[in-house]
This record gives structure tokens, C-alpha cells and sequence, in this order.
């Protein structure tokens, strides 16, 4: 599926955003043929976990935000115990722990130093390991026990656009397959949540027009800010640490991503009209624990509002109440929770391109950055 096969684009950046229906789309025909899993991709991340309830992600950067999000998916619906560990830190834990856990790195090149480190060490410690890369014949893909490439393609720009979402993706397949093996959901559940996700890429390739339409329009009102504050709840909080991050290192502008409920806990002193809140106000309707956090945010707002803040907030299409609160709104199709992920951060890919572009940053190159980071 090519969103925009005739359309020239000024960036490998911008480009690449338009790709990911195409990237979604061939990351779950080579994990699935449809209406089921394809098990012999998962063959050897399923013996890596089958005797585990404990994993371990290590990952950096857009990684690790990948890590964060399926730590709530892992955990809900496959019931496994998942711990995050930034690949830096990693090696520098003590091994002296009584615990076992599957590891699995997630690294776009395969070659990320710090996340190589963590895979070699985590295979010193005996533990079984699985990797998530961009690169198939990566050295992280042949070192690990269990290989889980994606499928977005040669990604040029150094911020990760569609590798980022296929990682969610190959994530969230893990998650499911795994819920599937070890009986947490049924088979009946398993089949409506993997036709859910069929639906991912020709939702994304619907809404990319429009998005880009409003960001583009946007961007100017935005670009003066030095410091954006990002917020999201539950599995939306790793989101909105990406959306900070890839306005930090396209933009060149400071940026941090916080728990929604967090903001009032000290981040709230910053707050001002010259300080944009950007907030996740999504929500699935059929999910009781999401429609809980959604209130919560709603009155969040409310207090934002009276405050005199700027917010910007991702909203469900047609929320009047949120829209009624902010200052500008982008609206995403509703979906499930735990799909939402894939489809909201791309309003933030956008924002972060259009004000880089605005500010007259070589978005694809910035400064400092390497699209593999190969030193520690």
C-alpha cells in the first residue's frame, strides 16, 4: 500500500512518514497471513519465552518508547511480568539476582552499541534473547536467539518515523502470539484483535492527508516555543516521551514527555501560554480502563484551561468536550487501546517535521545525531 506513489517530497523525512501503510502493511503480511499467525516467524521468540513469566527490554532513544508501550501490552494481555531497562544501564546492573527473564533488544540498525552490549551480556548471564531490528542480517539479528525483523524498509532520515511504528507493531504481534501460547486469551479474542489490527494500514493511509493539511497550518503557531511539555496516560505516557523526543532532535527545541497525572506534581511551574502543553486525549470506548484515564485527562484540561494554558491535544474524531478545552485539536479515528499507540504518534512525527522545516533545520540530518549510534 503506497499512501503517495506519485508525490515528489522535500525530505526523506516526510517521505518516509507517508510510507508507513506500506511499512505496516508488509510487516503484518510476514507475520501473518491474514486471519492468523504465520508461527513459524515467532518459532524461536516463542521457546525464548515459554518458560519465562519475567522479560526484560532493553532498548534506547525511540527503542526503548517502543519497550514502554509493549510493557503495558506484553503485561495485559499476555500476563507476562515485563521490566524496561535503558541498554545503557543495562550492563551496568549487578548480576547477582535470582531472577531469569527473556530479554528482548529492540534497536533500528541492529548495530546500536550500548543495545549490542546488553544482548552480549544478557546471553554471558545465560538468559534467552530475542531481537528487534530494522536490519535482518543486523549482528543484534543474528546474535540473538530469536531474530523479529521488521519490515518498514531503508530508513534515510535519522529520525525514526516508520521504523518506530513497525517496532510497535512486531511488539504488539509478539504480545498477541505469546497471549495466544500461553492460554491468557482465547482463541475467539485472539482472531478479532489480529482483524483489528489488519484495519491498522488503511486507517493510517486515510488520515495522513488531512493530518498533514492541519500540522503544516499549525507549525507557525508553534515554532516560537522553546519548552513543549508532552502528556499521555497508561500506554499513551511512552508516546508522548517519542513525540518529545523527535521534536528535541528534529526541531532543536527542549521538549519532555510526562504521565498526564504527573503534571501538577511540579512540571505544572512551567506552565504558561508561552509553554504548549501537548496532550494524548485519546481513548477507546469499549475499554473501561481507558474511558477512566480519558476523564481524568478531561479534567486535566479543564483545570488547563482556567490556568490560561496553550494545549494542543490529540483527540478521538468527533470529541467535542476535549475540543471545547483546548486550543488546538488533531483528531484520530477511534481504535483499540493498545493500537492507538501506532496511530497517534504520527500527528507528532508531523509537528516535529513542519516546525524543523519552519525553524530551517536539515531535518534529516540533524545536528550531533547518527542514524546508528556505534559508540558508547
Amino acid at each position: 500500500m503506497d499512501a503517495n506513489a506519485e508525490r515528489s517530497f522535500p525530505h526523506a523525512m516526510l517521505r518516509e512518514i507517508w510510507e508507513q501503510p506500506s511499512a505496516l502493511e508488509r510487516t503484518l503480511d510476514y507475520y501473518t497471513d491474514g486471519t492468523t499467525f504465520r508461527a513459524k516467524r515467532f518459532a524461536e521468540a516463542q521457546i525464548a519465552l515459554r518458560d519465562h513469566n519475567d522479560v526484560v527490554i532493553a532498548a534506547s532513544g525511540s527503542s526503548r518508547h517502543a519497550g514502554l508501550t509493549a510493557e503495558i501490552v506484553m503485561e495485559d494481555l499476555a500476563r507476562l511480568a515485563v521490566d524496561v531497562e535503558f541498554a545503557s544501564e543495562y550492563c551496568l546492573r549487578s548480576t547477582n539476582t535470582k531472577r531469569d527473564p527473556a530479554v528482548i533488544v529492540i534497536s533500528q540498525s541492529g548495530e546500536t552499541a550500548d543495545t549490542l552490549a546488553a544482548l552480549r551480556e544478557a546471553k554471558k548471564r545465560g538468559h534467552r534473547t530475542s531481537a528487534v531490528t530494522n536490519v535482518a542480517g543486523s549482528t543484534m539479528a543474528r546474535e540473538a536467539d530469536a531474530s523479529l525483523p521488521t519490515e518498514a524498509g531503508v530508513e534515510k532520515a535519522i529520525p525514526a518515523t516508520k521504523s518506530f511504528t513497525a517496532q510497535l507493531l512486531v511488539l504488539h504481534l509478539l504480545a498477541l502470539y505469546a497471549a495466544q501460547e500461553r492460554k491468557a486469551l482465547d482463541a475467539a479474542e485472539v482472531t478479532r484483535r489480529l482483524a483489528l489490527v489488519r484495519e491498522l494500514p488503511q486507517a493510517v493511509a486515510a488520515q495522513l492527508t488531512e493530518w498533514e493539511k492541519q500540522i503544516e497550518a499549525l507549525a507557525p503557531f508553534y515554532a516560537g516555543a522553546k519548552t513543549f511539555l508532552f502528556l499521555g496516560r497508561g500506554i499513551h505516557y511512552a508516546i508522548a516521551r517519542e513525540g518529545a523526543l523527535k521534536l528535541k532532535e528534529s526541531s532543536y527545541l527542549h521538549a519532555e514527555g510526562y504521565p498526564a497525572g504527573e503534571l501538577k506534581h511540579g512540571p505544572n511551574a512551567l506552565v504558561s501560554p508561552e509553554v504548549p502543553l501537548i496532550v494524548l486525549a485519546t481513548y477507546d470506548a469499549d475499554d473501561a480502563e481507558s474511558v477512566l484515564r480519558y476523564e481524568k485527562t478531561v479534567q486535566l484540561l479543564a483545570d488547563m484551561k482556567a490556568q490560561g494554558a496553550t494545549v494542543l491535544a490529540v483527540i478521538n474524531a468527533g470529541d467535542v468536550r476535549v475540543r471545547g478545552l483546548v486550543t488546538h485539536a488533531i483528531e484520530v479515528r477511534p481504535a483499540n487501546e493498545y493500537l492507538l499507540p501506532i496511530i497517534e504518534v504520527i500527528p507528532f512525527q508531523l509537528l516535529a517535521y513542519f516546525i524543523a522545516v519552519r525553524n530551517g533545520v536539515d531535518v534529516d540530518r540533524p545536528r550531533n545525531l547518527t542514524k546508528a549510534v556505534l559508540a558508547d
